[in-house]
């Protein structure tokens, strides 16, 4: 505690142990010359300019903090503006999903219509329609959007269509 800290109990402070005149300084490589200078006290002159740039930047922080000083009245404008803003841009989004989902649901239903026009026998059409109904969704439910038929009825409608004879639903 004594020798390292003065005596006077304060805290360690690094110092250089050789002391070296400025003619010696100067020979220094540049790395050991900085490495020695950073444990020196500091020039005249490098304080000033450290206490000048302190100042200046303090002076500067003040100034802007002046201008930045936004009475409440203007907040609460402020806030009001940001709010209403949002709540804008949330309805255009909002919008702008309704008449996508729109589009999407006006191109399925005109497809499914162009299949069933295109089939080559009423018979045909008749059974793609009662087939595809669920899934087109002009004539659907709005909360119901679960296929109806099951894999069996299914399948038995697939065969119905695929029957070109109507051998499947021919009584004899």
């Amino acid at each position: 505690m004594g020798a390292e800290d003065g005596g006077n109990g304060d805290k360690y402070v690094p110092h250089n142990w050789k002391k070296l005149s400025p003619q010696e300084i100067k020979k220094l490589h540049p790395t050991l010359r900085s490495r020695y200078l950073a444990y020196e006290e500091p020039s005249k002159r490098v304080t000033d300019l450290q206490s000048s740039i302190k100042k200046r930047l303090y002076e500067q922080k003040q100034r802007e903090e002046k201008q930045k000083y936004i009475p409440p009245e203007e907040i609460d404008e402020n806030e009001k503006h940001e709010k209403l803003y949002g709540q804008l841009k949330a309805a255009e989004a909002r919008n702008r999903l309704r008449l996508m989902r729109l589009r999407f649901q006006a191109n399925r239903s005109e497809e499914s219509n162009h299949l069933i026009g295109c089939q080559q026998t009423a018979r045909k059409a008749v059974r793609l329609e009662a087939f595809l109904t669920p899934y087109i969704p002009h004539k659907q439910s709005r909360g119901n959007l679960k296929n109806p038929l099951s894999k069996i009825d299914k399948a038995r409608l697939e065969g119905l269509m695929d029957d070109p004879d109507g051998r499947m639903i021919k009584r004899t």
